[in-house]
């Protein structure tokens, strides 16, 4: 049962971090609508022929100018890239386990009640 308890904490943790990362995108979002954003730092890359002629085809097509058709792809590839490194993808069994820790937790251990009184103690709260 430590191994589960072990495991649900991570979870706990795992979430956290994960909404408040959704929290902080929304935020940024919202502010950046408010404000008008001054793009002074530049990204330069060297790219051939048959891709640029790609690139610009997408962005007439999108009736875009090709730097921001960029910005957008390169910025939603970042973002998805980032999603996949930062989510945990939980099997059916994990899944059912995780929230059984959740729902009907177990007694806390002697190491963690040790843990407990000592972060009390250190913190004061």
């Amino acid at each position: 049962m430590g191994l589960l308890v072990e495991f649900a904490l991570d979870m706990c943790v795992v979430l956290t971090y994960i909404f408040a990362m959704m929290e902080s995108a929304m935020t940024t979002k919202a502010s950046a609508r408010k404000e008008r954003i001054t793009r002074e730092d530049r990204l330069g890359f060297r790219l051939d022929e048959q891709t640029k002629g790609l690139i610009e085809r997408a962005a007439q097509l999108e009736r875009r100018k090709v730097s921001d058709y960029c910005l957008t792809a390169i910025a939603e590839a970042a973002r998805r890239t980032i999603a996949e490194h930062e989510t945990l993808n939980l099997s059916e069994r994990d899944r059912a386990a995780f929230f059984e820790a959740m729902i009907n937790p177990p007694e806390p251990s002697e190491r963690l009640a040790r843990a407990l009184a000592e972060h009390s103690r250190r913190v004061g709260a």
